[in-house]
């Protein structure tokens, strides 16, 4: 054999080696969740259990801020109750677009830079847990 081919034995011998030990060491307790498309970190359970797992999980806190009062990006959501019941606060996280005609929107539209996302790939029972903790912010 020549260097080149000798060369060439050995990578392609430790790119097996290599191949073998991914398949033998791949964790089974990490899952894609199918609600939402995002992979668990290590350590965390499957599925968040409280709203406030699934407020983080989903990314409201981006925009709306760790404490959910507000950011340049997104409104404060503290009081929502006043605008909101639970079944509309539902349909309004489920299809957020087919609320813009409102004239409070308008504002919204005009005053932050993003535009709220659909959660409709979210499980209703969880958007119920969602909507029960924000209609209790004050």
């Amino acid at each position: 054999m020549t260097k080149p081919q000798i060369w060439v034995a050995a990578f392609l011998g430790l790119f097996l080696i290599l191949f073998i030990l991914e398949k033998v060491t791949v964790r089974s307790d990490v899952q894609v969740k199918p609600s939402t498309g995002v992979a668990p970190q290590m350590g965390q359970s499957a599925q968040p259990s409280t709203a406030e797992d699934l407020i983080s999980s989903i990314g409201c806190t981006s925009c709306h801020g760790a404490d959910l009062n507000g950011t340049k990006m997104a409104p404060n959501i503290h009081g929502v109750k006043k605008y909101w019941s639970r079944d509309n606060l539902i349909n309004y996280l489920r299809n957020p677009s087919s609320f813009m005609s409102s004239e409070r929107f308008k504002n919204y539209r005009a005053k932050y830079q993003i535009m709220m996302p659909s959660f409709n790939n979210i499980d209703v029972k969880n958007l119920g847990k969602i909507a029960d903790y924000l209609l209790q912010l004050q």
